[in-house]
């Protein structure tokens, strides 16, 4: 027989130690460790028998060009924003990891992949509700396919036989979280489980080309839940986003090993589920055509597709000791550094006043080509002047109040002149671009910038 070792290991980070330890020396947990029993290898007369079997042989390397691929690797899923994350579609044998907030829609998603695929054979386990629960679900999003089969299991021994059983095109496990291997004393959920349950998975959707979905629950924090170790054996890591205020949902892609991690997805929720939204950029501008002092429209980039963004500011006064400084949407450590250079390159004395920055739609952008949107939108905010409705307005804004180029700005004007905007405010180190359908301003700094809208009326 094996030889047996106890070990403790960290439920949040997976942190392995001999004895146990009150806080984890990893991640600084507390009460966090599990004790665990495992092999520490098979016996001598053990390999000797597997040496005869052929059962412990190792696969033999192969050449580059014997490998054989199949020409039709990329799969359509029916959902042209889930293809668009995914780099064109999902690839046969890939694992997904789907995350996101409770409610946010992972179990719609990966029913209407069902409705879409009616020609697929579909193993979906559910871990978390009953099957007249999911035919209910099916039911509101018209689900209507005779390959679609429910397995409501949480033992990975059962699940895998079902899969050896059905071979089906696509396996759908909704959570990672609660299924489990009894051969492990651990909870279902716990660092083992999580990690040897997708383990498993890996290597069941491997050899038998079944393109597996993962759903995965998230911590407070906002980070899937689990060991990090999750996020590296899976080919391809999905995050759902979305405010609770809005019916918009955004699919990220974190990493991708087929494709782009840059792309997004954008999303309607509806009675009928997921709708994708072709044109986002119609989504998230004003519908009002009044200017109003404190806005600028801007053009960001989502992977490949460009996306115009309205940027609010408001600027008052403040009533306590400490001015306020509140964002939505964009990072608060940039807000205080375009303020910064607001006040020390271009005069404006904002460091007594209450600043109120939001990213209309409920969208978070990181990238740094809004810069001069959002200090337009504050200049504008805090004289008390509107600018112009017409104008759009990118660039990065540098600690010298330069303004920097940024990648991919001819695609960015031509989805400003397609959405109407006549004048585009862009930085002088730029790609020539000649329109004639719209005004290609150069600038160099925020001062040239605010000259240029302040000359300018709708």
């Amino acid at each position: 027989m094996a030889k047996k070792k106890t070990t403790f290991e960290c439920s949040h980070c997976g942190y392995r130690t001999a004895k146990w330890m009150g806080s984890c020396p990893s991640c600084a947990a507390w009460n966090s460790f599990e004790e665990h029993v495992i092999d520490t290898g098979a016996t001598a007369k053990e390999k000797s028998h597997r040496a005869k079997t052929g059962s412990d042989a190792a696969v033999k390397p192969i050449k580059l060009e014997d490998i054989e691929v199949d020409a039709d690797v990329r799969e359509k899923t029916g959902i042209t924003e889930f293809d668009r994350v995914l780099g064109g579609g999902a690839v046969k044998g890939s694992l997904v990891l789907l995350g996101g907030d409770p409610g946010i829609g992972k179990s719609t998603l990966t029913l209407q992949l069902a409705r879409e695929n009616p020609h697929k054979n579909i193993l979906y386990v559910s871990g978390e509700e009953s099957a007249p629960q999911i035919h209910q679900r099916a039911k509101r999003l018209g689900v209507d396919s005779k390959n679609l089969r429910i397995y409501t299991e949480t033992d990975m021994n059962s699940i895998t036989a079902q899969v050896e059983a059905l071979k089906p095109d696509w396996l759908i496990i909704d959570s990672i979280q609660t299924v489990y291997r009894p051969e492990l004393q651990s909870m279902p959920g716990s660092v083992v489980q999580v990690r040897e349950s997708a383990s498993l998975l890996q290597r069941l959707c491997k050899s038998k080309q079944i393109t597996t979905i993962l759903v995965g629950h998230i911590t407070k924090g906002g980070d899937l839940a689990g060991p990090r170790v999750l996020e590296h054996m899976v080919d391809t890591v999905l995050m759902f986003e979305g405010q609770e205020h809005y019916n918009y949902r955004m699919l990220r892609s974190l990493k991708n090993r087929f494709g782009s991690t840059f792309e997004m997805g954008v999303f309607e929720m509806t009675q009928t589920g997921l709708q994708s939204i072709d044109n986002p950029s119609e989504l998230f501008l004003p519908a009002y055509d009044e200017a109003q002092s404190g806005s600028t429209i801007c053009c960001s980039m989502e992977g490949s597709r460009p996306l115009l963004l309205e940027v609010q500011a408001l600027v008052s006064a403040s009533s306590y000791g400490t001015p306020q400084r509140n964002t939505t949407g964009i990072d608060s450590k940039r807000l205080n550094l375009l303020l910064a250079v607001l006040e020390k390159r271009c005069g404006y004395k904002m460091g007594d006043k209450d600043v109120f920055v939001n990213l209309a739609g409920g969208l978070k952008i990181t990238e740094p080509s809004i810069d001069l949107a959002v200090c337009l939108a504050l200049v504008s905010a805090s004289v008390d002047r509107a600018l112009p409705r017409s104008v759009l307005a990118i660039g990065e804004v540098g600690l010298g109040a330069e303004i920097r180029g940024v990648q991919f700005i001819e695609k960015r004007v031509e989805e400003a002149t397609k959405m109407g905007f006549k004048t585009v405010i862009i930085p002088e180190k730029s790609p020539k671009i000649e329109r004639k359908d719209c005004e290609i301003v150069r600038v160099r700094n925020i001062r040239e910038a605010l000259s240029n809208m302040n000359g300018r009326s709708d």
